[in-house]
């Protein structure tokens, strides 16, 4: 038996392990700053793009100067609520609704962001959280200035299946919230339902669920009404001051 010549392998081996994982921790650490700042650029369109702007960052010579200058202009403001409508102290954009999603709707810090569009008008962009099929899904919702109707979605998902619960991130199933209501007729917050084997064009409160994406248009679904209703006091709120002014 080679005992010399095992021990050689095994020395190798283990050294060999140790310099690529001290390589791998080397990486990681020297590219953590430039993966948390592309997070924030990332974070900061999908709230522009509610509104429909900065959409076309793709094609421009540099995206991250870009966004940064748009959002600058265009996010006029950002603070926190709680769950009955209160402002709280913090920074908005360093919420981290993951984070806040595990808690009861209660406890939690609801963000919001307001954008002001080039006419002036103002839009008030409320980020969203739930669960999918095979893993979380989350977006942002964007109303206009009577708290009531849907300017724009953002939808995206970290594994749904490419072609059927994935869809949630297309303008196709996105663009059908434009214009809906989130309040009925007799002002109760019915958020904008996502169902299937129904005309939902005339229907202010619905949209068309995924074909074959039961489970994730369902995840939608309760994923907006839950948050709308954690916004629900502070849409009120905001409401009634609009109303008395």
């Amino acid at each position: 038996m080679n005992t010399q010549g095992n021990t050689y392998t095994i020395v190798y081996a283990s050294v060999m392990v140790i310099l690529v994982a001290a390589g791998l921790s080397f990486a990681a650490i020297k590219l953590q700053p430039y993966q948390e700042k592309n997070i924030k650029i990332e974070k900061k369109q999908n709230i522009l793009a509610t509104v429909h702007i900065g959409t076309d960052a793709a094609n421009q010579p540099n995206k991250e100067k870009y966004i940064t200058e748009l959002y600058q202009k265009h996010i006029t403001e950002s603070f926190i609520v709680d769950f009955n409508g209160n402002k709280l102290d913090g920074s908005a954009f360093d919420v981290e609704v993951t984070a806040e999603y595990r808690k009861n709707p209660e406890q939690r810090r609801y963000p919001v962001f307001v954008a002001t569009l080039t006419d002036g008008q103002k839009r008030y962009i409320l980020p969203l959280y739930g669960k999918g099929l095979w893993g979380p899904i989350w977006g942002y919702v964007a109303l206009k200035e009577d708290f009531n109707t849907i300017e724009g979605v953002i939808f995206d998902h970290k594994s749904e299946t490419p072609g059927l619960g994935a869809e949630i991130k297309t303008p196709e199933f996105q663009n059908q919230f434009v214009g809906k209501k989130i309040f009925n007729e007799n002002n109760q917050l019915s958020s904008v339902r996502v169902i299937k084997n129904q005309n939902t064009q005339n229907n202010h409160h619905a949209v068309d669920a995924i074909s074959g994406g039961t489970i994730t248009s369902n995840g939608v679904d309760q994923m907006l009404l839950d948050y709308l209703k954690g916004y629900e006091k502070f849409i009120e709120s905001q409401k009634h001051s609009s109303y008395e002014q």
